[in-house]
């Protein structure tokens, strides 16, 4: 078991973040729970099924989906602490996706002005993403994350075997996020990515690690996103935009599908742009291109949605562009027929 230290500003309170197997039946040993009232354990229907914390606690199970990352699933949260007598000494514990983490933590932060949260994340892209950082946020008015706060939780646990009941389609999805941290921060671990998406259970525990490292330490230098956090966004005002409209199919984009297909994009938009070479634009391309399949784009639904992402200024669209291979820059405003170059490329 290896256990991490979040290192940060000393505003913000440090947390221990746990990486190994079979941790799910260890949280008493690793989590000091005596000086907390009631626990509450938030997930979904498909986790509730699957792990059992067997800690005394109440449950809440809440439907599965990015469709249900909204104030209704934040009502129930609130109604169930509420209905328990929650005080400020109540413990939430997600154990879930990105969806749990996220919309559980806003429940939590807001509720008496804040409660406790630990974060078990049973996905690969909750492991290296949702439970590390301290944000969280619902979608609102079909923009991605458009409502939310900080707040760090008190730890984390990553078990690594709560993998292996993920679908194929869940531990391709999870990559997007491991595979940015490589393009925005660190070449070396980019060019390890790059061999294979098959990793025995050991590199896997050692590449979860360092995606934690590299986010921890981006974290670390800017906690609420006022500057160099903000490279953490690459691929992701594209691939918001993506993902938001996909939930109005039946079988939406999951979020790392969504942020492949931005990065790609972005990818493109940092080429034209002139802040990316021709070699590493068609290293990026093609690895990108290997594994997500490409999809029609709609040009116009997509510029309306990026209006409103959260990294715009004075009305000024922001994205995080890539300079070179393991290096990335933020606030880059880019010229709309920049924009529409690299979407109408997508659909050729």
């Amino acid at each position: 078991m290896k256990k991490l230290i979040i290192p940060t500003r000393r505003t913000v309170k440090e947390y221990p973040i746990f990486i190994g197997r079979a941790l799910i039946g260890k949280i008493p040993k690793l989590i000091d729970l005596a000086g907390y009232s009631q626990i509450l354990i938030v997930s979904d229907e498909n986790t509730s099924k699957l792990f059992n914390l067997k800690l005394e606690a109440s449950h809440i199970s809440l439907p599965s989906g990015e469709n249900h990352k909204n104030f209704q699933s934040v009502e129930l949260i609130l109604n169930k602490l509420h209905d328990m007598k929650a005080d400020r000494k109540t413990l939430v514990v997600n154990l879930g996706g990105g969806n749990i983490c996220d919309t559980s933590s806003f429940a939590a932060s807001i509720y008496m002005r804040g409660l406790d949260v630990l974060q078990i994340p049973t996905t690969l892209l909750a492991q290296v993403d949702a439970s590390i950082g301290g944000k969280t946020g619902i979608n609102f008015a079909g923009v991605k994350n458009l409502v939310g706060t900080f707040k760090n939780p008190i730890g984390v646990i990553i078990d690594v075997d709560l993998l292996k009941t993920l679908p194929e389609r869940e531990y391709l999805s999870g990559f997007a996020e491991i595979i940015k941290h490589g393009l925005i921060f660190d070449k070396k671990y980019f060019s390890t990515l790059r061999s294979t998406l098959k990793f025995s259970d050991s590199e896997l525990e050692k590449i979860i690690e360092r995606s934690c490292q590299i986010k921890a330490k981006i974290v670390a230098a800017d906690p609420q996103e006022k500057n160099v956090r903000k490279i953490l966004n690459f691929g992701h005002t594209i691939g918001h935009a993506i993902e938001a409209l996909s939930l109005e199919n039946p079988k939406p984009l999951l979020h790392g599908e969504a942020i492949f297909l931005g990065m790609i994009v972005e990818n493109r938009i940092s080429y034209i742009s002139g802040l990316l070479n021709k070699k590493d634009f068609l290293i990026i391309d093609g690895f990108l291109r290997k594994i997500v399949k490409p999809v029609q784009l709609d040009t116009e639904r997509i510029l309306k949605k990026i209006l409103f992402d959260k990294k715009n200024e004075s009305g000024r669209i922001n994205f995080t562009l890539l300079k070179a291979l393991g290096r990335a820059i933020y606030n880059m405003e880019v010229d709309e027929k920049i924009i529409i170059e690299a979407l109408n490329y997508e659909n050729n």
